[in-house]
């Protein structure tokens, strides 16, 4: 089976002897050489022998053994239209002149099904249209409904978790707010109980009277005094108080008194202190509308 000559190994082997008409296989061609000799492969065209075809080839591989020789390699891929039983005969490979043969193979070709000689040659059949798959369309539109459905049921589910919710919920109502001059003299009263002033904070005693006159202003005349500055205060006032000129006076004099303490340290006195905290209650009672209803006091 092999041809050995100079130490020189060449064989052929064939993946598959027998094959389908137009089915492929694979012929593997093999040398093995000292790495001093120069062997060539064989070299084919487009067929191998008449009616096998070379339908593609690899590169001849070379590979290194432990012993110091080299191994060629190259794959070819064949094929046959032809029902035969094909003798391949050994194939040439050349090694520095000298030339060397594998051993022959055999290749069967076979006819998958049997062609009816007799029958007419009969046309072409004409394109024919797939036929309607009624159940594929209605699984689908049954697959829809269920989606649907599913999308429904969740959505009707979350609602009515969230409706119960909002219905177990506790509503606190709001405390209505305190009227404006109630507040106010609430927080004069405290002013007057702490005797702020008495105890050397005027500065502070005024700060604390001011504010409360600027919260009330802001609550009753919708002026926001605690955003401004005492003159744009009076401005604003002015036009509010026309027709309580004494108020508005009263109300200039407490304000202009306070911006000395607080930013020029202006020492008062006694009266002037006591004056400004009757000037804050008198400016508080005297803008209560008289129609305001009066809350009554909580047991």
């Amino acid at each position: 089976m092999f041809k050995l000559l100079l130490a020189i190994i060449v064989s052929a082997t064939i993946d598959s002897t027998t094959l389908f008409l137009g089915d492929q296989t694979a012929l593997r061609l093999e040398a093995v050489a000292p790495k001093e000799e120069r062997v060539q492969m064989p070299v084919y065209g487009k067929y191998l022998i008449p009616g096998i075809e070379i339908v593609k080839r690899t590169g001849v591989d070379s590979t290194q053994l432990k012993d110091g020789r080299v191994q060629l390699r190259q794959t070819l891929t064949i094929t046959s239209f032809q029902d035969s039983l094909f003798a391949i005969p050994p194939i040439v490979f050349y090694a520095d002149g000298d030339t060397l043969y594998s051993q022959p193979l055999m290749l069967n070709v076979v006819q998958p099904f049997e062609l009816d000689s007799t029958a007419a040659i009969t046309d072409i059949k004409p394109i024919q249209k797939a036929p309607v798959w009624v159940w594929g369309i209605v699984r689908w539109i049954m697959l829809l409904l269920i989606l649907l459905l599913m999308c429904a049921g969740i959505y009707y589910l979350l609602k009515h978790v969230r409706d119960g919710r909002d219905k177990r919920r506790i509503y606190i109502p709001k405390e209505p707010e305190r009227p404006a001059e109630e507040v106010a003299l609430e927080k004069l009263d405290a002013i007057r109980e702490e005797k702020i002033w008495q105890a050397g904070r005027e500065k502070d005693y005024h700060t604390q009277l001011t504010d409360v006159v600027r919260e009330y202003i802001g609550k009753r005349f919708d002026v926001h005094s605690t955003e401004k500055t005492s003159n744009e205060t009076l401005r604003e006032m002015k036009t509010v108080l026309k027709n309580q000129k004494e108020l508005y006076t009263g109300l200039s004099q407490m304000l202009q008194l306070a911006d000395l303490i607080k930013f020029a340290k202006w020492k008062a006195t006694p009266d002037e202190n006591e004056r400004s905290l009757q000037t804050a209650y008198q400016f508080v009672k005297e803008t209560t509308p008289l129609d305001e209803p009066k809350k009554e006091d909580k047991p």
